[in-house]
């Protein structure tokens, strides 16, 4: 969880850097990748931990 949160607050970080200074739109794209990774580590790891027991 804490790869998580420190993922997202660099990817928020960088999107509002490269949102506020003008010519730094590298670090925005790249601010939105790390976000979408990060989501995609999210889904991976919820689904990676579902218990898969039948349903009774």
């Amino acid at each position: 969880m804490v790869l998580f949160l420190t993922l997202l607050i660099a990817g928020i970080a960088l999107i509002a850097i490269g949102a506020a200074v003008d010519g730094m739109l590298y670090l925005l794209s790249a601010g939105v990748l790390l976000l979408i990774a990060d989501l995609l580590y999210l889904a991976a790891r919820s689904m990676w931990r579902s218990p898969r027991r039948p349903a009774r």
